[in-house]
């Protein structure tokens, strides 16, 4: 029996074109919509070490093509979420 730990990872592509890829760390559903913690992922070592840690909230939207993700605006509804994320990666991951 093989288990597979591998991260899920997604691309996503900005305004100019270009493509990013992310790790999702978790998903959650809020006030009857979905929004996605997820973390960059880094092509090499440097980019890595320099990178802050931060990790982006985006809202699952509807669109023509099915669903797409968007940045959340709300500082508010950003503060909201960070709170429930941190408490979920806490419960996951440990204090640190």
């Amino acid at each position: 029996m093989s288990n597979d730990y591998s991260p899920d990872l997604i691309t996503l592509v900005d305004e100019d074109n270009v493509e990013h890829n992310f790790e999702i760390l978790d998903t959650i559903d809020f006030e009857g919509k979905e929004y996605y913690a997820l973390y960059p992922v880094f092509d090499n070592a440097e980019e890595m070490v320099a990178d802050s840690g931060e990790y982006y909230i985006m809202e699952a939207v509807d669109s023509e093509d099915g669903w797409e993700l968007s940045e959340v605006d709300d500082d508010e509804l950003i503060d909201k979420l960070s709170v429930i994320f941190e408490d979920r990666f806490a419960e996951k991951f440990g204090e640190e």
